[in-house]
């Protein structure tokens, strides 16, 4: 089929990825415009574009396509059979929607209707979800609102990061987007309307990421962890320095109330943590202005104290 495929991260390349190898005509890639990046703020090209480039794929960056007259003229007369859209970023108004013959299909991080939004994957790994997956649909003028072609189901790993499971749904996603144009283009795709029990996940904010040793037990404390490495990390202050945590255990409970929430009660075997419920310890580790690394590591060069408190 003639696709026009729209993504920017890495997870949309594993898509266009898949849909290349297929022998699909990819018309053109839609990308956004390159973004400064690094101490030197050098513009650098989205891994969709990187991968296009490398298979002299032609590339389209608009700023906007809302209202953009001359791109999506220049999609109407591409004429493509359908449009495939992958972690783009950037809702498309009905009248590129009503372009393809086929329509416009997206590929989503979550199994709809749950986690309509931004950051499917992400809150997932903060709610401590057992199961996720990915869906893919045809689109229509609402957020993640339109109907279901196919969904795959997957289990989320007892310890398992945003960015572990990120990988392993890029790789799910590109794969359910091939056996979705097979279908389409075979005339056999199914097609269901998603209920009303939907939920929203939406961009995270940096303010979400200070740990609350009064609020949280030691459960939500590892899943906030999880879910927000590698992305910003969780972070807490020990004697006014920022310290973040990468990776964390659960212990078992430790019942004296008298001892405050986020009291270091052992650092043996690296530092255990009283919570509202439960104990946590700190795996790995980020001190101010240092990098990461092994609590065992951290400890030798700087080595903290029981009774010592979180804040």
């Amino acid at each position: 089929m003639k696709i026009v495929f729209m993504g920017t991260p890495d997870f949309a390349e594993k898509s266009l990825k898949a849909v290349y190898e297929k022998k699909h005509n990819i018309l053109c890639v839609v990308t956004n415009p390159d973004k400064p990046k690094g101490r030197g703020m050098k513009l650098t090209p989205s891994p969709v574009k990187q991968y296009a480039l490398e298979n002299n794929i032609s590339v389209i960056q608009p700023q906007t396509i809302k209202g953009n007259v001359e791109f999506i003229q220049k999609l109407k007369d591409l004429n493509p059979d359908v449009i495939c859209v992958v972690a783009y970023g950037k809702l498309l108004p009905q009248e590129i929607l009503e372009i393809p013959r086929y329509g416009c299909i997206n590929v989503h991080a979550s199994l709809l209707p749950k986690y309509r939004g931004a950051a499917p994957i992400q809150w997932a790994i903060l709610n401590g979800d057992k199961v996720t997956g990915v869906t893919t649909m045809f689109m229509d003028k609402g957020m993640d609102t339109g109907d279901i072609i196919l969904k795959q189901e997957v289990e989320i790993g007892e310890n398992e990061t945003t960015g572990e499971l990120w990988d392993r749904l890029a790789l799910l996603g590109g794969n359910l987007l091939v056996d979705t144009l097979e279908q389409i283009e075979k005339g056999i795709a199914p097609r269901q309307k998603q209920g009303e029990n939907f939920s929203i996940a939406p961009m995270l904010s940096k303010d979400m990421a200070k740990i609350s040793w009064e609020e949280q037990t030691a459960i939500q404390i590892k899943n906030l962890v999880r879910g927000l490495n590698p992305i910003m990390g969780a972070y807490t202050f020990l004697n006014d320095r920022k310290i973040k945590f990468w990776k964390v255990s659960v212990e078992e409970n430790i019942n004296n109330k008298e001892i405050p929430n986020g009291t270091i009660v052992g650092n043996e075997k690296g530092l255990l943590i009283k919570t509202k419920e439960g104990l946590l310890r700190v795996l790995e580790i980020q001190g101010e202005n240092a990098k990461r690394m092994s609590i065992q590591e951290y400890l030798r060069g700087n080595p903290i104290k029981v009774g010592e408190k979180f804040k």
